[in-house]
């Protein structure tokens, strides 16, 4: 490798010092730095490189010089990261990168500083090993909003679409399903997100004195979050699972034989048992059919000890996870329609809808699927575990709409990365073959049929 991996690991790290947190307004400077950071990097490879604007943080530009008669490859990626709250859980600081056993632990190793950084090495490289007559065309695009549902990117894609244009696009910002195991994800879970506002007495009441003449807004919403599953998990709101698609019999044969095991998602996520929608797998149930989650609830007193009050109003946060032919606008509707038919007088109802994203599908046997397959098998020495993954890139569906092309998605993090929780990990092994499937990839991809 050109330089060594001592000297790939150093750029990663600088790259992982910046506390490029863009949900935090605090953090604005250190988002901008890092972009800028990255900017600096792309200009040092040789390919020509933007800053470019948006009314939140920039996006990141950088092509190579165009050559006609080849394939276009848009590699996208995001340099901005989650807090890294609760600090107190972190083994180290989540901003000063340690490597011990093989593993780099920070803030956005895996989710997506460590998976975007070896397509960029892998491209440095196949420049310096062919002065820079690389075997496609190559643009970049890393964006600072990813972790706040990219509210910037589609403008810019729309805006900049012309300079966009290109045959096939890759993002490394998922997972494979074990160690060594090559993984090709051909479909994405989308996204819908609403906060449930319930509000009773105009302010916090006595509830000996009050208690039984007033509803208390915590058991109404309660009440109103436990209709949305009913006793055996299965999504009751009316008309939300009638899109639904059925598993293919090839998937199901497939993911069966994957080495990611009902006994191996109990190690990773260290719940005492697999629950959910019954006639699924585990697996199944997270790639392949629609969830209602709530994910925050709150309300009435929190403090130690005792305080008796009916609390003025409670809240829940709830997301939905949707598979093909779902639309997310179309989940926060029949959502907010069923809690707001299922609410008991006494209490009004506020429904805030937060950020969406379509779920997207692409044909892993396409011209392009085969050759992303053919690339991750030559890197690893292994077949390709062809999958879907229930996380959500929302962005990905906007790319296939605006830009026209379809994405691969080759993960390069492993299922107990950490992403987005305390002590992120991703493995120097997994950063080495990522540079080098890079590479395989791009050519690979110059020598494909068309998709």
């Amino acid at each position: 490798m050109i330089g060594g991996m001592d000297a790939h690991l150093a750029q990663l790290f600088d790259f992982l010092r910046f506390p490029s947190v863009s949900t935090d307004p605090a953090c604005r400077d250190d988002v901008s730095a890092c972009g800028q950071w990255l900017y600096e990097k792309f200009v040092s490879m040789g390919l020509f490189a933007e800053v470019r604007g948006t009314p939140g943080h920039p996006v990141i530009f950088a092509r190579s010089e165009p050559r006609p008669g080849l394939k276009t490859v848009l590699i996208y990626g995001h340099y901005d990261v989650q807090p890294a709250d609760p600090l107190e859980q972190w083994t180290s600081d989540p901003f000063e990168p340690r490597l011990a056993d093989g593993i780099i632990t920070a803030r956005g190793a895996a989710d997506n500083k460590g998976q975007i950084m070896a397509h960029i090495l892998g491209v440095e490289e196949a420049m310096a090993h062919t002065g820079g007559k690389l075997p496609v065309n190559v643009l970049f695009v890393v964006e600072g909003e990813e972790e706040i549902g990219s509210p910037n990117l589609e403008v810019f894609l729309r805006e900049h679409a012309e300079d966009l244009h290109c045959d096939v696009i890759v993002i490394s910002d998922t997972t494979m399903v074990a160690p060594g195991v090559p993984t090709l994800t051909y479909g994405l879970r989308g996204i819908g997100c609403i906060e449930v506002r319930v509000t009773g007495p105009s302010v916090d009441l006595h509830s000996g004195i009050y208690g039984g003449a007033v509803l208390n807004p915590i058991a109404a919403l309660t009440a109103m979050l436990a209709t949305l599953h009913d006793g055996e998990g299965r999504i009751t709101v009316p008309g939300f699972c009638d899109a639904v698609e059925p598993l293919q019999d090839w998937e199901r044969k497939a993911w069966a034989e994957l080495p990611l095991d009902d006994t191996r998602l109990l190690e990773i996520t260290g719940a005492p048992a697999l629950v959910g929608e019954p006639g699924y797998t585990a697996l199944e149930r997270m790639w392949a059919r629609p969830t209602i989650e709530i994910n925050g609830i709150g309300g009435g007193y929190q403090g130690e000890g005792t305080k008796t009050v009916i609390p003025r109003s409670a809240f829940a946060k709830l997301t939905f996870r949707l598979v093909p032919r779902q639309s997310a606008l179309e989940a926060n509707r029949q959502v907010a329609e069923h809690l707001r038919r299922v609410a008991p007088a006494g209490v009004k109802v506020e429904i805030i809808e937060g950020h969406h994203g379509d779920p997207y599908m692409v044909n892993p046997h396409s011209g392009f699927g085969k050759a992303a397959q053919r690339a991750l098998e030559k890197t690893f020495g292994k077949k390709t575990a062809v999958i879907r993954e229930g996380g959500s890139i929302p962005i990905v569906q906007s790319f296939k709409e605006i830009l026209g092309v379809d994405t691969l998605l080759l993960g390069l993090a492993l299922p107990d990365c950490r992403a987005h929780s305390p002590n992120e990990n991703f493995p120097v092994a997994n950063f080495e073959a990522g540079i080098r499937l890079n590479q395989e990839l791009l050519r690979e991809i110059g020598a494909a049929a068309l998709a």
